[in-house]
């Protein structure tokens, strides 16, 4: 083998292994995602203070909640729940 057909072969070697990887490899999350159903709506926002936030609209009862995710618990938990009228009030 001469030196020009190694190189092809370590380049096409290589090439292979990173496109196994880039199939193999989880994707990460990401925020900024929508959902919507009859009864609910679900949405994902970054908030002020770090961090993302979960916002779920009840279309029956039209009551808006805020979760988000508390790192020192390892838990969620319950920002807010107020009708949806309250929400969007000026103050």
């Amino acid at each position: 083998m001469n030196r020009n057909n190694i190189t092809i072969t370590l380049l096409s070697i290589s090439a292979a292994l990173l496109l196994a990887a880039h199939w193999l490899v989880p994707s990460t999350a990401s925020a900024q995602v929508s959902v919507k159903e009859r009864d609910y709506q679900i949405v994902t926002a970054s908030i002020q203070t770090g961090g993302d936030a979960l916002y779920i609209l009840d279309n029956a009862t039209s009551q808006i909640g805020v979760f988000t995710y508390d790192s020192t618990t390892r838990g969620v938990s319950a920002r807010t729940v107020r009708p949806l009228a309250q929400a969007f009030q000026a103050r």
